[in-house]
């Protein structure tokens, strides 16, 4: 099968999905057409990335199994101490397909910017032992992963909550709870911020994109990631960014999270920026976005390096 083919078909996985739902019909297996659409969702890559070339020696790793997880269920997970102590930390969530071995490029970034950076693997994915994921367990996944966190980084005036793409829909629902909890309880927020790169608005949204569809996505999805309802209860500074040239999740949907988010909040678009590469074609601009993040009063706005309307909005 010709290689343009195959990209085709990937690009359009959620609505053939979708109408072999309908084809199908309800009554013949909601529960196999669901488990389905996960793995078709998180499309897990085994073993390590073809690009990993091994741990640093100051990475500590970690297993994490709490009272509320199934037998034989754990996450596993990374712990990056900056060099200067008691440096701000960064709570790293990762997206789809490729578990923390590959997500290490961007990993070492940040560690590099000065930032302490914990990391986990939802169960399911590298090392951490469990079933196949669902959006209800990346969720509670995250939560562990905060708690451990905080012991770590006590300090909530320097941690900062980071998603990537999928995880992008993580951490906006860990930072809302949070953000919510605080609010109820008039106590401040256990959190500086909120970072969110390459991410979308809903699942709907982004597949309905992808696969150029009319179809009824949105009811025929069982995985949600609904992150435009939940990004103005956040509570908390926030900086969105993303690649202008990301072929996988348009900008728009950035943009349309921004404008949805209250202040203080930041948005950075970053020109020639794929879907992976926002850190380091950012440069300096995105050291001193997400550094401004840590500072007592962050500006309301910044909108990244000097673009368009019209080059935003491509």
């Amino acid at each position: 099968m010709p290689a343009s083919l195959l990209a085709c078909l990937r690009r359009r996985w959620l609505a053939l999905l979708c109408m072999a739902a309908l084809v199908v019909g309800l009554p013949v297996g909601c529960a196999v057409l669901e488990h389905k659409e996960r793995e078709l969702l998180f499309r897990i890559e085994p073993g390590n990335a073809s690009w990993y070339s091994g741990l640093p020696s100051s990475v500590q790793e970690f297993e994490l199994q709490p009272k509320s997880f199934k037998a034989g269920q754990s996450i596993h997970g990374w712990w990056w101490p900056a060099e200067r102590a008691n440096a701000p930390a960064i709570l790293y969530l990762h997206g789809v397909r490729w578990n923390l071995t590959g997500q290490l490029f961007r990993i070492q970034q940040l560690q590099a910017l000065g930032y302490s950076v914990l990391a986990i693997d939802y169960r399911g994915f590298g090392q951490s032992h469990g079933d196949l994921p669902s959006e209800t367990t990346v969720y509670e996944d995250a939560r562990v992963a905060w708690e451990r966190f905080t012991l770590l980084q006590p300090d909530a005036n320097k941690r900062l909550i980071y998603g990537h793409s999928l995880g992008g829909a993580v951490a906006i629902d860990l930072a809302a709870e949070l953000g919510q909890t605080a609010a109820k309880k008039r106590a401040p927020v256990p959190a500086r911020g909120l970072v969110i790169e390459s991410t979308f608005t809903s699942l709907a949204d982004v597949a309905t994109a992808m696969a150029n569809t009319s179809l009824p996505v949105r009811w025929l999805l069982s995985q949600k990631f609904d992150s435009i309802d939940k990004i103005a209860g956040i509570n908390m500074p926030l900086l969105v960014v993303h690649g202008l040239d990301d072929r996988y999740v348009p900008p728009r949907f950035s943009e349309q999270l921004f404008n949805a988010a209250v202040e203080p909040k930041r948005l950075l678009l970053v020109p020639g920026a794929s879907h992976n590469n926002s850190m380091s074609r950012g440069g300096q601009t995105y050291r001193k976005a997400l550094d401004s993040l840590i500072q007592p009063t962050p500006p309301a706005q910044v909108a990244g390096p000097a673009v368009s309307r019209r080059a935003q909005e491509s």
